[in-house]
């Protein structure tokens, strides 16, 4: 079975659109989202025009502000601060990566835990490996929708998870944990991936290696979900050797139309939830 990540994502927007015309009516305002753009980096420019688009597909309001490469760290900073004091504005992203002379840190902590949509801030982070409520980083909480989608109760599962970051590997274990999977981080000082890989009933990879993951790394009835986009000579391939692991496994993500529309649903769905929060 191929998972189709562009399906489910449409329906999640879908559902998400109905949740703000409810809201709309109750509160007579919808939520707001403000991404901050630094630079001229061509894929992050895709990434927000593409959530600009669905967020106005939904009925949220969307704001792009845009910043030349050589913008002073200060002057991002000050303007996240006016931000988090706005009530119009229920979610921050700062789309990553930044120019170097802009701390990445200080950008993710400047921002209102309450406004993060991102789920970066280290009180959600904490919140969330504490089993709080709190917003869940965009890419994990996506893999997590498809993994529920094919399989409800996911209880005494094994997940491998390939890939340690803070952005999917260690949120993604947090989430699997919290359904009672038994759960394996892997990375690159892991001694033999393929053994690991081999046991699990859950296999995410995100780890930015083409092809990694062969049929034989894998066994029967499993659930891959690939995060990986590299591009290679052949065009986009994902971490995991599609051809070969999808004649194996019980369900696979394929790259693109996997994981990556799911991951701006979700995006769409934590500005939602941030509003919900501040409204409650």
């Amino acid at each position: 079975m191929i998972i189709d990540g562009k399906k489910t994502a449409e329906e999640l927007r879908q559902v998400l659109k109905n949740n703000i015309a409810q809201l709309k009516s109750n509160f007579n305002t919808v939520p707001g989202l403000t991404v901050i753009l630094v630079g001229e980096d061509p894929a992050s420019k895709i990434y927000v025009k593409n959530k600009e688009k669905f967020s106005n597909e939904v009925g949220i309001n969307s704001e792009v502000l845009r910043y030349p490469e050589n913008v002073e760290e200060k002057v991002v900073l000050s303007k996240i601060k006016e931000l988090n004091k706005n009530k119009k504005t229920s979610g921050i992203l700062v789309q990553l990566p930044l120019p170097k002379h802009i701390s990445k840190r200080k950008v993710i902590e400047t921002i209102l835990p309450d406004k993060d949509v991102d789920g970066f801030h280290p009180m959600n982070v904490g919140n969330l490996s504490s089993g709080y409520e709190s917003s869940i980083p965009c890419t994990p909480l996506g893999c997590y929708l498809l993994i529920k989608n094919v399989e409800k109760n996911l209880s005494g599962k094994h997940a491998v998870i390939i890939g340690r970051s803070n952005l999917n590997g260690k949120p993604m274990a947090q989430l699997l944990l919290k359904e009672n999977c038994t759960v394996t981080i892997t990375h690159s000082k892991t001694k033999d991936l393929k053994a690991e890989c081999k046991r699990a009933d859950i296999i995410i990879a995100a780890v930015g290696k083409p092809r990694l993951v062969k049929g034989n790394w894998v066994k029967k009835g499993a659930i891959v979900i690939d995060v990986g986009i590299n591009k290679t000579e052949t065009g986009i391939v994902g971490d995991v050797d599609f051809d070969e692991v999808s004649k194996i496994a019980k369900a696979i993500t394929p790259v693109p139309g996997g994981v990556g529309p799911m991951t701006i649903a979700c995006l769409l769905k934590n500005t939602i939830e941030c509003f919900k929060r501040a409204n409650s």
